[in-house]
């Protein structure tokens, strides 16, 4: 019980963090207090009332950098996770419904995804189609939906066998109208804890390839060019990094506290259906039992 009410209340509090993140991706250019792009003679400087979080070698604001470039960052996790989510979660779904063939290959295709490394693929995907971080988030996708496939197939393949799934299959019910109806419904706790740690995950590989100014070309702001640019200045500001860093951090860390979080609140919830349904199966099995007992004490009276 105290696991579960602390889960919750991290949750919570992760939830409210990345709700302020994504608010940020979206308003940041608009509430940004200067240009992100704008340069001046006062570089390096500290923070100040005129510059909240000082300025870079550039003499650039670095709040409405990191403002602004808070939508590139957030945007291409999310490009990630949802790639990764349509390319992984459907076909390990069908894979339980439609035969072998299918499911042999889905199989090995997922294993070949396996073996190639995120970075270097999108880094060689990006010189071969051109420096853009769509592309190459989209790449990245593909590669992280094994885990999505995986975890969809694994909890359909453990409804599959239930029998109202089989009766309804057998009562003619279409594939389609199973998985709406019954699968989806336990699927979905399982592929929502994947896609919050794939979310985190994205942002740790879109910040990997802005910092090796991949995707996005300076003076474009992100939270992993702005981690990269600082970094050259540790002597002249050595707390500028942390900003972006934290960012960084943060985002990643509420991904997968809400993760847990959610896989906690779910497991919560299928012990108690189990339970319910267990104690509904009992409360008909004294009932019959106390049926069949009268009904002898009945005939013994009559005899």
């Amino acid at each position: 019980m105290v696991r579960r009410v602390l889960s919750l209340t991290s949750g919570r509090i992760a939830l409210v963090i990345l709700t302020v993140i994504a608010l940020l991706a979206v308003l940041g250019p608009l509430i940004a207090p200067d240009n992100p792009l704008a340069t001046s003679s006062d570089t390096l400087a500290d923070a100040s009332g005129a510059h909240w979080l000082g300025t870079d070698y550039l003499g650039r604001d670095v709040l409405s950098r990191l403002l602004d470039g808070s939508r590139v960052s957030v945007l291409g996790s999310l490009e990630v996770a949802l790639t990764a989510l349509g390319v992984g979660a459907i076909p390990g779904i069908l894979s339980v419904y439609f035969g072998r063939v299918f499911e042999w290959i889905t199989l090995r295709l997922t294993d070949t995804l396996v073996a190639l490394p995120f970075l270097l693929f999108a880094v060689a995907v990006v010189a071969l189609l051109g420096n853009g971080i769509t592309q190459a988030m989209l790449v990245t996708g593909v590669l992280v939906s094994p885990l999505f496939y995986r975890v969809a197939r694994a909890a359909t393949l453990a409804v599959a066998r239930s029998p109202y799934v089989e009766a309804a299959l057998i009562s003619g019910a279409s594939i389609g109208w199973v998985v709406r109806r019954h699968v989806w419904v336990k699927v979905l706790p399982p592929i929502a804890v994947a896609l919050a740690q794939t979310i985190g995950v994205g942002l740790v590989i879109v910040s990997s390839l802005t910092f090796l100014g991949i995707g996005v070309q300076p003076p474009a702001p992100t939270w992993g060019g702005l981690l990269a640019s600082d970094l050259g200045y540790l002597t002249q500001k050595p707390w500028a990094p942390l900003v972006p860093a934290l960012l960084i951090m943060v985002t990643v860390w509420a991904c997968n506290i809400l993760a847990d979080a959610i896989r906690d609140v779910s497991g919560e919830a299928g012990r108690a259906l189990v339970n319910s349904r267990k104690a509904r199966a009992n409360r008909l099995a004294d009932t019959d039992s106390d049926a069949h007992t009268d009904a002898a004490h009945v005939h013994a009276g009559g005899a």
